[in-house]
């Protein structure tokens, strides 16, 4: 696809290449501060884009030269620039920049090249010997080591296998496992729980057998990723001087020391230190956290996210989390799975400022953290909703016309346009703020029983919290909300996606592997079909179109809450045999038919499927050799951010594991 014109698009576009539109965020609150917290914004940036390489080595061990191989081309390439061959390759290049390696992001499926392999061949011998010598020898060996990754569907076919039915460690090609089979892994980290419980063994490391024995390589300032490492830790300690206050100081400085010592205490520590400072307003995500990418669900994927508070858009997460108690205490779920007492929610609204890793250049629109159970039980959780990235989407497709096709009625299309920002915003303020901080495990339940399904059920039940609030009263007793139509513009939304329109990111022949992806179809799929005998959410086939239509929300709702009240049972008991049955049933299989449909109907709107952010850039301003301001700009270009990334913050060599 031939790149968007600008004055077509929205104000946040920037490009458009294959199936991917890139859009800009913008920090307006930036510019208010003073120069203290602008200090502490531009040093935690650069932390942020300092563990770049990681991610990309944690995805695939070879993620990190085929990058550095394809931007020497790119840089030196002498030939015909505006060939097809060309074309394809610098879509090819864009796209592994997109998705953080050469794997999709969302299908985990090997992206294969357009251009062929001669033509790569051609590339590398023209580009020549010199450009390529930090890299390789000679050209020869580029060709040899690099042309089978690339061109052979059989090598590294996929960087996450979640199919319980083969050995899902030896059948992943992301890097957290080396010759480690999946029933070794289980029993290495089994071991270790019986050690200590609470602490997230496996989170920092990688696992690989070493002289007949299984070691693990632990991600800090002198071992794996060091190199990285060490940027991140001065990055922090320079923002240490500028931090807002006490507590905030105090939580840099255990992440500086969780870094350099890779000590899972430590990362408690730091967890607890995090969640206890609730006056910053200005914050940071850092670290090996999410883990998602993992087979096991044990080993974090570097990220980061660092936001500036909205402060009036955060007064209606704060009255949530000043609520956080009520809604505990009503929840639709068993007594024996509510947490007596709800310590320390703390909620916020906020313009992201810098994202990286895992989370750049796509993004989440909301977090909570931390993720160890015990810790949000006794200490509290943080969680935000990212205003101006929920912003930025809604603008891009406003005016796009995806509403308007896959919504049935005048009506429907209306409540979304009039109410579908807010729905969408409190959702996620519900999911992140109450959801994931709700219920607890019984006593004796570790928090990763459920293993490969924990993320899908626990989405799904963060989802089906926010989802079943939405239509209560207390929310207009709150003055969050005026009326229920934004509850039923986010349920018409929300089985719209679930049932029919989130397929449009899933390729012709595939099931569902994503664990968001999974979760919503999940939650929309059994609804529609516990709610049959009611007619609650009716299909229709008009015009040749098939529409998933609401009939009754009120219905809807009690299914929400049904179907919360078993996820909850299934997470509190840790009950992996109905969690894999619901994921079985519900989760994965897709319908054929309506799939080839909506790709169809889809394609007819010319929308990108997946969207990606750049950064802003911050520019210190110096007079006598002291920064006297931080000036930002939003004039940067994809291509050449991802270059001077690479320039600027390439800290790792080609292959880190040798």
């Amino acid at each position: 696809m031939k790149n968007l014109t600008f004055e077509s698009q929205p104000a946040s576009f920037v490009e458009s290449f294959g199936e991917i539109k890139i859009l800009r965020y913008t920090v307006s609150h930036f510019d208010r501060l003073p120069l203290d917290q602008k200090l502490l914004v531009y040093y935690l940036s650069r932390a942020s884009l300092a563990g770049r390489d990681i991610i990309y080595h944690q995805n695939y061990k070879y993620n990190l030269l085929i990058r550095k191989t394809l931007e020497a081309i790119l840089e030196h390439y002498p030939g015909d620039r505006q060939s097809e061959g060309f074309e394809q390759f610098i879509v090819y290049l864009k796209t592994l920049w997109y998705n953080n390696g050469i794997h999709h992001h969302f299908s985990k499926e090997k992206t294969m090249p357009e251009f062929s392999q001669a033509y790569f061949e051609h590339l590398i011998r023209e580009t020549g010997q010199e450009a390529l010598a930090h890299l390789f020898p000679t050209t020869d060996e580029a060709i040899d080591t690099l042309a089978p990754i690339l061109f052979d569907a059989t090598v590294a076919p996929k960087s996450l296998e979640q199919d319980a039915s083969v050995d899902m460690l030896r059948h992943s090609a992301n890097n957290f496992y080396e010759g480690v089979t999946q029933q070794e892994g289980e029993s290495f980290y089994q071991g270790k729980k019986g050690q200590d419980e609470r602490l997230s063994w496996g989170l920092n490391s990688k696992l690989e057998h070493r002289d007949g024995e299984l070691v693990e390589r632990t991600w800090k300032a002198d071992g794996m990723y060091g190199q990285a490492i060490g940027q991140i830790i001065y990055w922090l300690e320079q923002a240490r001087g500028h931090a807002q206050t006490e507590e905030q100081a105090g939580w840099l400085e255990a992440l500086a020391e969780y870094y350099r010592t890779g000590d899972l205490q430590k990362f408690d520590d730091y967890s607890i230190r995090w969640v206890q400072d609730t006056r910053s307003t200005i914050d940071l995500i850092n670290g090996f956290i999410e883990t998602y990418e993992d087979p096991l669900g044990l080993k974090g994927t570097w990220e980061s996210i660092l936001h500036v508070q909205d402060p009036e858009a955060t007064k209606r997460t704060q009255l949530l989390s000043q609520n956080a108690q009520w809604f505990e205490d009503h929840a639709p779920i068993d007594e024996r799975f509510k947490k007596p007492s709800v310590r320390g929610v703390s909620a916020r609204v906020v313009e992201v400022a810098m994202l990286g890793g895992e989370s750049y250049p796509t993004t989440p629109i909301g977090v909570n953290l931390p993720n160890a159970d015990w810790i949000r039980k006794e200490h509290g959780s943080k969680s935000i909703t990212l205003n101006n990235i929920t912003r930025a989407h809604h603008e891009a497709m406003v005016e796009s016309g995806f509403v308007e096709e896959f919504a049935y009625s005048r009506e429907e299309i209306e409540r979304n346009k009039q109410h579908g920002f807010q729905g969408d915003n409190l959702h996620t303020d519900l999911h992140e703020c109450l959801g994931h901080g709700s219920g607890q495990l019984l006593e004796g339940v570790s928090g990763d029983a459920l293993k490969n399904y924990q993320s899908p059920i626990e989405e799904a039940r963060a989802d089906l919290f926010a989802l079943y609030y939405m239509m209560d009263r207390k929310l207009i007793d709150l003055g969050i909300i005026t009326s229920f139509e934004t509850a039923r513009a986010q349920y018409d939304s929300y089985i719209r996606n679930g049932l029919m329109t989130q397929l449009i990111r899933v390729k012709p022949g595939r099931n569902l592997e994503q664990a968001h992806m999974r979760n919503r179809q999940l939650v929309a799929r059994w609804c529609y079909e516990k709610g049959a005998p009611d007619n609650v959410i009716q299909r229709m086939e008009h015009l040749g179109k098939t529409f998933f239509i609401i009939n009754d929300h009120q219905k809807l709702r009690q299914l929400f809450g049904q179907l919360l009240a078993e996820i909850q049972r299934i997470k509190s008991e840790g009950d992996h045999q109905a969690a894999r049955a619901l994921i079985k049933d519900y989760g994965t299989l897709v319908d054929r038919e309506l799939h080839e449909e909506v790709l169809g109907r889809f394609r007819k709107l010319n929308i990108a499927p997946f969207t990606g952010f750049i950064n802003p850039v911050y520019e210190p301003v110096r007079e006598n050799g002291a920064i006297t301001d931080v000036r930002l700009r939003y004039d940067e270009e994809y291509t050449t951010q991802m270059m001077r990334y690479s320039r600027d913050y390439s800290f790792l060599p080609p292959d880190p594991d040798q």
